[in-house]
């Protein structure tokens, strides 16, 4: 009996101390968790997960967003509840490698119109010839249930086609004038293209919401050049969008180091691939090997080595407090971090990468109604987090 009772007592001791383990253990694994969304005074919320890729977020209202998922799903998501269902009525979408249903907007005036604008890799067909593959950019009225797109059009169409699974650049920026502006990529095996004026490849475009050509673009009535062309000598722009002054800013992929931010001006040129910080994958010189030219603009910044750029916005509120206010935030693919961009005059003066804990790639920055930054994850359970200051 005794024998009995000192077994037991052992054996209640192990499940104590393995209870006691167990509890500090999973202690210091919540704990962890937590603070890998806790980085200098911001903590993360996860709003939507189990996403397929997603590309973009583009806000309904005070609580409801657009999610594009790459493999060509438009969904809405809330927090608390899972993805809607796909949302209907989209067009034939190309997907594959690093095409498929990318950026979206919505309007200026989405609350009395629900206008949305989305961009996405369009096959070539019997309507717009040629072979292979482009970048499209279209718009929809979003029913008034989020089911389904009404009144689809396709506004525009990057020419030529061509066989590729890569650059296609793809984000989209309403301007102050109520024009869209749309980067391009330059399909990255007709680098070369970026600088003519008879492709949209390696361009930025812009046009009416109608998908008509404004009068004022700086190459209407140039011989040989097409009239949607905005400003020429760009890779593969995955970042876009209105600064504090209003104007368009933008960043794009170098090759092996090189990314850039740009503020694309009309009719200027910038330098892809003529110019470049960057190197062919495994070494060696682009072209000539320059990384300045007479014509040529200089990016305001440039990361080498390359981080991936993908995603872009200015926070204006001060959620944060008054020493994020003003600056700009990216999403690094490669190194999987948040970088916030400290500006002086024009130009980046200090950099602190946020999020490093997360461990996911970020595809894509914004600013929601709240004033609070949110985030997408390019990943294949990706998720939307939204950032939210812990004092």
């Amino acid at each position: 009996m005794h024998a009995s009772f000192t077994i037991n007592a052992s054996v209640r001791m192990r499940i104590c101390k393995s209870i006691v383990l167990t509890l500090a253990c999973t202690m210091i694994i919540s704990a962890s968790a937590q603070n890998a969304g806790k980085a200098n005074g911001i903590r993360t919320e996860v709003i939507a997960q189990n996403l397929d890729h997603p590309w973009a977020v583009a806000f309904i209202d005070s609580k409801r967003m657009l999610v594009t998922e790459r493999s060509g799903n438009l969904r809405v998501v809330q927090a608390g509840s899972p993805p809607s269902a796909p949302i209907t009525g989209l067009p034939r979408i190309d997907a594959g490698g690093q095409g498929g249903l990318l950026d979206v907007i919505t309007d200026s005036k989405f609350a009395s119109n629900r206008t949305i604008y989305f961009c996405y890799s369009e096959e070539a067909n019997a309507k717009t010839g040629d072979n292979g593959n482009s970048t499209a950019l279209a718009s929809a009225r979003l029913s008034d249930d989020s089911k389904r797109l009404e009144q689809v059009k396709v506004l525009f169409s990057q020419q030529p086609k061509f066989n590729s699974r890569a650059h296609f650049g793809c984000r989209i920026v309403e301007n102050t004038d109520g024009t869209l502006f749309l980067t391009l990529g330059d399909r990255f095996s007709r680098m070369q293209d970026a600088q003519t004026l008879n492709t949209h490849h390696g361009k930025i475009v812009r046009i009416n919401k109608d998908g008509s050509i404004p009068s004022d673009n700086p190459f209407v009535g140039k011989a040989g050049a097409l009239p949607e062309i905005w400003s020429i000598g760009h890779r593969n722009g995955q970042g876009a969008t209105l600064g504090p002054d209003g104007q368009l800013w933008t960043h794009e992929h170098g090759p092996q180091g090189g990314d850039e931010i740009n503020k694309p001006q009309a009719g200027k040129n910038y330098g892809w691939p003529a110019i470049t910080y960057g190197e062919n994958y495994g070494g060696g010189k682009i072209g000539e090997g320059q990384t300045s030219k007479a014509g040529m603009e200089q990016a305001l910044h440039q990361w080498t080595p390359s981080i991936a750029p993908s995603g872009m916005a200015f926070l204006r509120s001060d959620k944060y407090g008054k020493a994020w206010q003003g600056n700009l935030f990216v999403g690094s693919l490669k190194f999987r971090y948040l970088a916030r961009l400290e500006l002086k005059d024009g130009k980046v003066v200090r950099e602190e990468r946020l999020l490093q804990g997360i461990e996911q790639r970020i595809r894509d920055v914004r600013v929601g109604p709240d004033g609070l930054l949110y985030v997408l994850t390019d990943e294949g359970r990706g998720q939307l987090l939204r950032l939210l200051p812990t004092q």
